[in-house]
């Protein structure tokens, strides 16, 4: 039986908030036995914040008139009872629209004017400023006010021609793909450029975000659209139409925008809608099927897909069904199947995206907690032997063993002044790496290209600059890849010497990989080849459209190298809060070497409560190992949790 993708997600957001109480539970349990450090500490905070608040984008793509907003309201809004996004006949969503939730802001709809496309501001920088947006406060369980909000996404503009080809809208060379003249020389364009619907849905609040997209036209004239948040999607759902199939401008979206830029064939799905315009009274049941059969065929073998990824639907029989309570329409809408592996593909990837990132995590902390609990018993050992050659000694000696233990107390100290050396020289390759990959070293990567943009006229030899742009780019993270590898190696052999000298258990965290971020850039760099293609000669006469397609391919690089560096800052973080913690832990232990001579020494009977007290100190901390195993084994998913203390119940009974 197919399961609702609502349900599906309700599930995943389930999981998503238990998983995230265990791994503040387990950060609390750490601490009170001081077993965290700042590194790992941080990365369990980074971990714990996706879980709570990671979101999961599918974007709805097609041309004009395939039923994307219907399939969208028979998803995800049949509970208010009536449509919500505007579907009719003709061009509904005339700019793309975001629906999400965030707590912190009202409940309402922002539109961003379309004439900020002539701005010199990106669509990311616009997010950031209010006052440059439209805002209307909605009640969101006033289904009718809703719907009458949304129609806002469908205005649109009569503007002159000059004025629709600054804004992207117009091109010479559009052929048949032309928008319409009136008498006047004007065209129809969009009213906005973006828009944001803040609500309390239940499946938002859990992190859905649903991201409507207008036809060709719209898509290929906001390089920003398909170069930052089309990528961001989790899952793409392309709509055709069952009676026209794979048209020419559907061919158009799906080359241009998704086939060769997928990430993989699994995250995308291809809807072929209306399939009731095929429910022919005069023909046969099986007739029928082998039509709509034949549409989804055809349709895969044309887009490259496989036929189980495209999918017959009815998305307005199915709002119609959902509204009314009829079962047997909404199986014939087929709606249910379409949802299904909507929420199967979509759940199982994201939550296996999560796994992997919290068994990193727990298996870093459960290493660095490890190395202090064996430190710490290592410690115990080594004063419990220093504790039995006391037996029999007389005060004088005593006092002489108390000195030698503060002379090698001061001589650690001596001693530390490499660990600082070492801690300044990676701040200072740190600060070298954020020199090649920073923000201003990325102005400085992308000014060539920006430059070839920026020249008036047919820009011929642009390829050929957007190609060296991204060979540099790539160089730069191979660059700081082999900086990584050589301070790697001083590291491994710093941690050795120290370990040595000091009986530490430093341990190199793993070298930061960057060959992902330098495949980034060769996708990034094909994805958007299309740009700068004959077909788009014209459009890149315009300054308006070049600089927008330089701050969206400037934004998405910054993301890529953005991520490059926190993961190089995790690498230093790591290794110089394991310095830290195992210098604090070592003068702990010299102190608590001092304090047992001491009580020795002044009290005759206090030797065997010292050592009773070390062996007590000494089962406790095996103690917590088993637990820290226990607890991270479950949190990992290798170990089922025992029942009668869970740890999502955020009760487990604490070492003693």
């Amino acid at each position: 039986m197919s399961v609702p993708f609502s349900q599906q997600f309700e599930q995943h957001g389930a999981w998503r908030r238990g998983l995230a109480h265990r791994l503040s539970w387990l950060a609390s349990w750490l601490g009170d036995n001081d077993l965290l450090d700042e590194a790992v500490a941080e990365r369990l905070k980074d971990v714990e914040a996706l879980m709570r608040g990671s979101r999961v984008m599918v974007a709805f793509v097609a041309e004009f008139s395939r039923g994307k907003s219907e399939l969208i309201n028979a998803l995800f809004f049949a509970g208010y009872g009536r449509r919500i996004m505007p579907a009719s006949a003709g061009r509904t969503t005339m700019c793309p629209v975001e629906l999400r939730y965030d707590a912190q802001e009202i409940a309402g709809l922002r539109l961003l004017p379309i004439d900020t496309r002539l701005a010199p501001k990106s669509l990311q920088q616009w997010r950031e400023e209010p006052e440059g947006w439209t805002e209307i406060a909605l009640a969101h369980e006033d289904g009718e006010q809703l719907a009458a909000a949304m129609q806002k996404v469908a205005e649109t503009d009569r503007v002159p021609l000059d004025r629709a080809r600054a804004l992207g809208f117009w091109r010479d060379d559009a052929g048949d793909d032309a928008l319409p003249v009136d008498p006047d020389q004007q065209v129809e364009v969009p009213r906005w450029r973006h828009a944001v619907l803040n609500l309390p849905h239940p499946l938002l609040e859990q992190g859905l975000v649903i991201l409507d997209t207008p036809g060709l036209n719209a898509i290929g004239a906001e390089p920003e659209l398909t170069m930052s948040l089309l990528p961001q999607a989790h899952a793409v759902l392309f709509i055709l139409g069952a009676d026209t199939g794979v048209t020419r401008s559907d061919l158009a979206i799906w080359r241009e925008h998704l086939g060769g830029a997928a990430p993989g064939v699994a995250s995308r799905i291809v809807a072929l809608n209306k399939i009731d315009t095929l429910w022919d009274s005069l023909s046969a049941p099986g007739q029928i099927e082998a039509q709509i059969e034949r549409q989804c065929t055809l349709s895969a073998d044309i887009l490259g897909v496989p036929r189980r990824r495209v999918l017959p639907v009815s998305a307005q029989k199915g709002l119609q069904a959902r509204i009314s309570g009829d079962a047997a329409l909404l199986q014939a809408s087929r709606l249910p199947a379409l949802e299904s592996l909507l929420g199967q593909g979509l759940v199982a990837e994201r939550e296996a995206i999560l796994r992997r990132a919290v068994e990193g995590s727990v298996d870093a902390l459960r290493s660095a907690s490890e190395r202090i609990l064996r430190m710490r018993q290592r410690e115990l050992t080594e004063q419990a032997m220093e504790l039995e050659g006391l037996r029999g000694k007389n005060t004088a000696t005593l006092r002489h063993m108390q000195r030698r233990v503060q002379q090698e107390q001061a001589e650690f100290e001596a001693g530390a002044q490499r660990v600082s050396a070492l801690r300044a020289v990676l701040a200072k390759r740190m600060r070298e790496t954020q020199a090649v990959l920073g923000p201003t070293a990325l102005k400085s990567d992308m000014a060539q290209f920006a430059q070839a943009l920026r020249r008036p006229g047919i820009k011929l030899q642009l390829a050929q600059v957007y190609a060296r742009t991204f060979d540099e780019l790539r160089t730069n993270l191979a660059d700081v890849q082999a900086t990584m590898a050589e301070l790697q190696a001083m590291l491994h052999a710093a941690f050795r010497q120290l370990n040595a000298e000091h009986g530490f258990a430093l341990q190199a965290p793993a070298e930061p990989d960057l060959s992902q971020y330098i495949a980034e850039m060769s996708s990034i760099e094909q994805s958007h080849l299309h740009y700068l293609g004959m077909g788009n000669i014209l459009r890149l006469v315009q300054a308006e459209f070049c600089e927008r397609l330089a701050q969206a391919l400037a934004s998405r690089v910054r993301t890529a190298r953005d991520a490059a560096l926190a993961e190089i800052e995790e690498w230093r973080r790591s290794a110089s809060s394991q310095m830290d913690r195992q210098m604090n832990e070592r003068r702990a232990a010299y102190a608590k070497r001092v304090e047992s001579m001491v009580r020795v020494r002044d009290a005759a009977g206090s030797l065997e409560e010292s050592l009773m007290e070390i062996e007590g100190q000494g089962a406790h901390l095996k103690a917590l190992e088993q637990r820290l195993r226990d607890l991270c084994e479950v949190l990992a998913g290798r170990k089922p949790e025992p029942g009668a203390q869970s740890v999502a119940s955020g009760a487990p009974a604490r070492a003693a």
